[in-house]
Parts: C-alpha cells; structure tokens; sequence
C-alpha cells in the first residue's frame, strides 16, 4: 500500500512542531520538508505558501527535520528543494540535508520556460547539470529528482523522461505530478507512467479547476480542492497501480478551500479511500 506524506509548503501557518503532531494525529505516514531560505524582508508578512511560510526549514537543519520526525513517528521521503540548473553548491548542501535527516532524494530544478533562450539551449543546459547532480548523488547516495511542472522545460511526462533518459534511475528520478499537468502538459496517467518507468521516483497529489470569464474567453486554471477538478484521482491511482508503483504520495494543496489542519484531514480520508479503491484494502 502506498504511504502518504504532506509537501510542508502547504501549511504555511503551522510551525513545524505544530506540523508533526497534527499530521501524526491525522494519520499521515510522512513529512517532506519545504527546504529553503526565507528572506528577511518576507519574515513580518502574513504566512503564505511561497512567502513566509512557517512550516519551512533552512537549509542548515537537517537534524532539527530528522528529530522533528522523530517526535512523531514520521518518515521523511524527501526534500522540497528550490535548486536552479546549475547550482551545485545548492546540490551538495541538499544531499548532506538529506543525509543528516535520513531522506533519500531531494528535488532539483530542470530549466523554466518559456524564457529568452531556446527550448534546445535549456533542454541541453539542463541535461549537462542532472549528469553532474548524478555524479554528485552517486557520491551522497541520495537521489536527485526533477518534478513534472508548469512553466518549465519538463510540464509533461515524456519531456520528463526526454530529460532523464539514460541517466541512472538509482540516482536520478522524476516526481510525478497530475496537478501540475492539469495547468499544461496533460498526458494519460498510464501512458506516461510506462514511459517513465524507473524514473518515477515520487508522487504529488493536488487539484486544478478551470473558470471563465462573463462574456466568454480563454479559459483560466487555478487550484482547487481534491475532490473537485480536473484530475481524475481514481484513473491516476489505478495508472500507478498498474505499473507496479509502491512509494510515497505526497499532498500540497494549495486551494485554501479549508483551513490547513481541517484541509489535512479531509484530505487523507479524500486520498485512502482512492487509494483503497485501486489497490484494494
């Protein structure tokens, strides 16, 4: 059965003490940690998913993340890392975070786009950093994975695994994202899957709507709550059965449609039962 983790950047007004026990009295299996530094300019401002967000740790707090878990009995699949193309600096200070907590990957970054250069310059700029990040995952034995996304050079499953073919999947993943493809770069979960292969090293799990403006127009995306939009959690949960997938989920929703320690509970229930439906009990 899979295991159910919550990416911290979804509570943003919980403090990671306040964090671990609600997600221990709700049931959840894991934490994967929003891993980042928050300027100081940000630190007064109303708590935010990518601003002041108080469930994040720096970068320096691989033990605090590890004990923190601890005191609740979680495991740690991961790390949310914002690491740019090219910043191996950002890489090695990710692993030994990792390797202080116990994680077995952190997330680097694949390229953005569109942008100012082409497709191919940052399709190649982005394959010469994951062969130095797997040189660097072989020497930390920690994985590194690029995550299905929006706005990047990786906003589908097969540009993903266009990214990371050839590279050792012992050491170089991708993070699955049906939410973020909900935005742009929907592919039929199986398909995918099968083409990723190996390479599917993590799950996120949220929700995207569509809305359209009086008068007509081009129809416009934005997050919604699990049980209402465009991903269809029993074909992507039956996609994962079907290719033998036996890791960790891991939610961030980002509807603000309940509040956060309410959204973690009915979240959980929301994605045992889907799971329970393609897995079995």
């Amino acid at each position: 059965m899979l295991k159910i983790a919550v990416f911290t950047v979804m509570t943003p007004d919980l403090t990671p003490e306040e964090l671990v026990q609600e997600l221990r009295a709700s049931g959840y299996d894991g934490v994967e940690w929003r891993v980042t530094t928050t300027p100081e300019n940000r630190l007064q401002e109303k708590p935010s998913f990518w601003g002041n967000n108080l469930a994040t740790l720096a970068p320096s707090e691989g033990q605090r993340a590890r004990a923190l878990a601890d005191s609740a009995g979680l495991a740690i699949p991961g790390l949310g890392t914002y690491i740019e193309v090219g910043d191996m600096a950002g890489v090695e200070a990710g692993m030994r975070f990792a390797q202080a907590c116990g994680a077995k990957q952190i997330r680097v970054n694949a390229g953005r786009w569109p942008q100012e250069k082409s497709y191919a310059s940052a399709f190649a700029e982005g394959r010469e950093f994951l062969k130095n990040v797997e040189g660097m995952a072989r020497q930390y034995n920690v994985k590194g994975i690029i995550e299905i996304h929006h706005g990047t050079i990786v906003c589908s499953a097969s540009l993903a695994f266009r990214l990371v073919d050839g590279f050792d999947p012992n050491f170089i993943g991708v993070l699955h994202d049906a939410g973020n493809m909900g935005h742009e770069g929907y592919e039929n979960y199986r398909l995918g899957l099968e083409l990723l292969g190996p390479y599917t090293a993590h799950v996120h799990v949220k929700n995207v709507g569509y809305h359209h403006h009086f008068g007509g127009g081009v129809w416009k995306s934005d997050w919604s709550p699990l049980e209402d939009g465009v991903v269809d959690f029993g074909a992507l949960f039956k996609a994962l059965h079907g290719v033998g997938y036996d890791g960790w989920v891991a939610l961030e929703d980002f509807s603000q449609y309940r509040p956060t320690r309410e959204a973690l509970r009915a979240n959980i229930a929301f994605v045992r039962a889907a799971i329970v439906r393609a897995y079995g009990g």
